[in-house]
């Protein structure tokens, strides 16, 4: 059995069903070989899965966040084209709303640490004075 299908046994508990849209990609990691990131729609859920040892593990993986940010990077089979469609089913699900929460936060702590660097700087100044 292939280690893609473990994994969405695993993470969906058996609700995987065939008739439900799919989408897989190829995505370039740090291995040898591509992971595969798969994305399944019911409803107004939205499941994303990849094989990489923290999508694995239930962890924050970057490349099912690329992918659902809209970016293509790393994509490495002939479909970067349905990243688009892959964006599209997000509206409306608890994955859109967490995403956004996401982004919001990192442009807190981007701004945090601009901040951090010129006050560093500001202290560094006070040091030589």
């Amino acid at each position: 059995m292939k280690r893609e299908a473990l994994g969405e046994r695993a993470a969906l508990g058996g609700r995987l069903r065939a008739d439900m849209p799919r989408i897989s990609f190829l995505v370039q990691g740090a291995a040898p070989n591509p992971y595969e990131v798969t994305f399944v729609k019911d409803s107004a859920n939205l499941t994303a899965l990849c094989t990489c040892p923290a999508g694995e593990n239930g962890q924050y993986c970057k490349h099912r966040f690329r992918i659902l940010s809209g970016s293509p990077e790393g994509i490495v089979s002939d479909n970067q084209a349905e990243v688009r469609t892959v964006e599209s089913w997000l509206l409306g699900t608890d994955i859109e709303a967490a995403l956004k929460q996401v982004k919001e936060a990192e442009a807190v702590f981007e701004k945090a640490e601009k901040e951090l660097v010129k006050l560093k700087r500001r202290l560094a100044r006070a040091m030589r004075n």
